[in-house]
């Protein structure tokens, strides 16, 4: 999205500019640079960074593995100075960077795919709890190809391709900008302007036309020492032409010995990517020789400018660099504009939903007017800013959102999809929906052509039972299914399963317009034996589901498996008296769903692990339990609470498991140690040490409360009287007795 260049030069003219003695005084853009060896400040007789640059960005010390290099420590010393620092000098600071498929945590590659993603929502929860708000955010760094070993590690560990080939990224940029919405958020590449530029366009166009709530592309800029003038400028105008987003120059180096060839390289290439109006910043990467990975990039030498620096220096004094405009005043996002189709592709005639995420900053909306083809085809004032879309036609169609403000500033966003030249349209499988809680036949996805509905699966009948089967024939495989739900409430997904091999694995996931949500965990799928023996896996939905029509995403990462159905579950609230089944826990971490005499268990759960359950107590009193429980590690054990709704915890003693092997079970016993009242709490299960098999947790009422709650105090009492055994006592008995319904104090 972009102010009206016409907006921008007169706000430019209006713009009063801070006194200050930093190079660049433009305010619409920053000329910005990194930390030197880990401090702000150069040292050497370089100048202070505040009087050189206002903008700056950590060379090592934000990313994740240097600020949780050993799991669970987390030192943000370093990232903490250079905010601070430029909290202190009044400018802006950019946070780089929260995915890296290069410098990630040793630790990250000893995990399953379902404890990688859960680290990584650590690691952006726990960077929300450093920096509630944060200006700029290179979201996702160098993920085109194999610009990094790690790279397909961390796509495994945020979703995969998914359905649009890119779910890993859109996932990343949907989870900071659910944490910092107001930060402009980035995708950075390297060699995007020499040598992967189809490629680096591909991929963030990609981002943008899913929805992705990607604010602007970063240029890393370290390969342009020997770039003509003329590829410069063809280059860049390629990118915008294909992206018309914002963009930022984000490392720019010259590594050139010779100081003559380095000034005269800064000259033909930074006004020629500083002037353009949708550049919103350069950070050149260094400033002192020898300082940073490339060695002859730097500006000073011994303390001393270098002709290149003393040439930037002049430069931004002119009213080329000063004026120029770009497309984020003052370095802030006023707009989160980003439109996202129910799907990339669809049938021609079919209807497609767009949606127009639209959210300001500090303004008001007054309308949001949406172009397909260059042709406008809804003026919408209210949200949700939602448009139905048919074509005759097949064919990509751009689209475009233009939203206004109340003060009459306009901001566009730019998109794509395409219309398939056949004419099968999306439909469900049946002409009812099927209803949740119930059974999906996994066959009975939904109808339409490949790409729209279902992408790499085949079904087949199993004559023997007359059931539809879904062979997942390649990695990357997705089906979905249009369902109704009929109940809110947290759901749970049996999927019966069968292979010839292990190391399959799915996950489900919700294409929704404000997100992509991941619905389960990365759920692994076991050698069964045979194509024919099927086998249940359990399954969590993670998110509260409403009622209503949704659309589910089955994902298959590593394919080569058989479906046969899916039965989905509403999870219950058990009732006390009653028994808890381990497996159907509301959240939890670590563990896993495991089988057990055709049923299921919460079992591998170690020291650290927990679970957590929605229970009612219906029968005010005391209780006693019996956990089901078995183990094949000596030390096993776990410690039980109930919480109440105001946070009250009653706790239960150290349940230890003996080592008799997994299948091996048997009940320990023990009391709760307070009296319950009747309502609705939290029976949280924390595993303390070996790793546990829970089967199910049975609750009985020993001792029933008398239901009566008032106490009365008095000297004495006269006429029948009760302990509260409900055995008679006489006139001289001293202590709580009930009488004529109610409890008194006899003192």
């Amino acid at each position: 999205m972009k102010l009206k260049q016409s907006l921008l030069v007169i706000a430019a003219s209006l713009f009063v500019l801070p006194a200050s003695a930093q190079l660049s005084t433009n305010p619409y853009k920053f000329l910005g640079n990194i930390t030197t060896r880990g401090n702000v400040e150069a040292g050497g007789g370089v100048p202070k960074y505040y009087t050189l640059w206002n903008q700056i960005t950590c060379e090592n010390e934000s990313k994740w593995s240097s600020v949780e290099g050993s799991r669970g420590n987390f030192n943000w010393t370093g990232a903490n100075n250079a905010f601070n620092y430029a909290k202190q000098h009044d400018f802006t600071y950019k946070f780089h960077a929260l995915v890296w498929g290069a410098q990630y945590p040793n630790w990250l590659e000893n995990l399953a795919p379902a404890e990688r993603f859960a680290a990584y929502v650590n690691w952006f929860d726990h960077a929300k709890a450093q920096y509630e708000t944060l200006p700029m955010i290179d979201v996702v760094n160098e993920a085109v190809g194999t610009h990094q070993p790690g790279n397909p590690l961390i796509k495994e560990s945020l979703g995969g391709g998914g359905k649009t080939g890119y779910d890993w990224l859109i996932k990343a940029f949907e989870m900071a900008y659910e944490r910092w919405p107001d930060a402009i958020l980035i995708y950075n590449d390297y060699n995007s302007i020499r040598w992967n530029v189809n490629e680096y366009i591909t991929l963030v166009q990609a981002l943008r036309d899913a929805g992705a709530p990607i604010d602007a592309y970063g240029n890393q800029s370290h390969e342009l020492s020997d770039i003509s003038e003329s590829e410069l400028k063809r280059v860049l105008k390629q990118q915008q032409d294909a992206l018309k987003m914002p963009m930022f120059v984000t490392e720019l180096d010259i590594n050139i010995a010779n100081d003559d060839q380095q000034k005269a390289q800064y000259q033909r290439v930074l006004p020629n990517m500083w002037e353009l109006p949708y550049c919103a910043g350069v950070t050149l990467w260094g400033y002192v020789l020898g300082a940073t990975w490339v060695d002859n990039s730097g500006l000073y030498r011994d303390g001393a400018e270098r002709p290149a620096m003393s040439w930037i220096k002049e430069y931004m004094q002119t009213d080329a660099a000063k004026n120029a405009v770009g497309p984020f005043p003052g370095t802030k996002k006023e707009a989160s504009v980003y439109i996202r189709p129910a799907s990339q592709k669809v049938a021609k005639g079919d209807v497609l939903p767009i949606m127009v995420r639209a959210r300001m900053a500090t303004k008001t909306i007054e309308k949001v007017e949406l172009y397909v083809a260059n042709e406008l085809v809804a003026t919408m004032t209210e949200a949700p800013y939602l448009f139905e879309y048919s074509s005759s036609t097949s064919g990509t169609k751009e689209v475009k959102a233009v939203v206004t403000t109340t003060d009459g500033d306009t901001y566009e966003r730019y998109g794509r999809f395409q219309v398939l030249s056949g004419d099968t349209k999306r439909e469900p499988y049946n002409e009812t929906l099927p209803e949740l809680p119930g059974t999906i036949d996994a066959g009975e996805f939904d109808k339409g052509v490949s790409g729209v509905s279902y992408s790499g699966v085949t079904t087949t009948v199993v004559k023997s039972r007359d059931k539809f089967s879904t062979t997942a024939t390649q990695d990357g495989a997705w089906m979905e299914y249009t369902v109704d739900v009929k109940e809110d409430g947290l759901y749970t997904m049996d999927m019966e399963v069968a292979s010839t091999k292990a190391g399959g694995r799915f996950h489900l996931a919700e294409y929704t317009f404000d997100n992509l949500d991941f619905l389960t965990d990365f759920t692994d799928v076991p050698n069964t034996g045979s194509a024919t023996e099927f086998q249940p896996v359990h399954c969590s939905i993670k998110k509260y589901l409403t009622a209503g029509k949704h659309v589910f995403t089955l994902l298959v990462e590593k394919g080569g498996f058989y479906i046969k159905d899916m039965t989905f579950k509403l999870l219950p609230t058990f009732a006390m008296p009653g028994t808890v089944e381990a497996e159907d826990f509301v959240t939890n971490k670590g563990g896993s769903v495991v089988t057990i005499n055709g049923g299921f268990a919460w079992g591998n759960a170690a020291n650290g692990d927990y679970a957590e359950y929605s229970v009612k107590v219906n029968q005010a009193g005391k209780y006693a339990y019996e956990a089901t429980v078995a183990s094949e590690t000596t030390g096993s054990k776990f410690t039980m609470k109930l919480i109440d709704s105001e946070g009250n915890e009653t706790s239960m003693p150290l349940v230890k498991v003996p080592n008799k092997g997994k299948d091996s079970y048997e009940v320990k016993t023990g009391n709760v140690k307070e009296a319950l009242k009747e309502g609705l709490y939290t029976l949280r299960i924390d595993v303390t040490g070996g790793k546990c098999f829970v089967d199910k947790i049975k609750f009985n009422c020993t001792e029933p409360a008398s239901g009566i709650d008032e106490v009365e105090a008095v000297d004495e009492v006269n006429g029948p009287a009760y302990n509260l055994m409900g055995v008679p006592v006489n006139a001289g008995y001293r202590g709580i007795v009930i009488k004529n319904g109610k409890k008194v104090v006899i003192k």
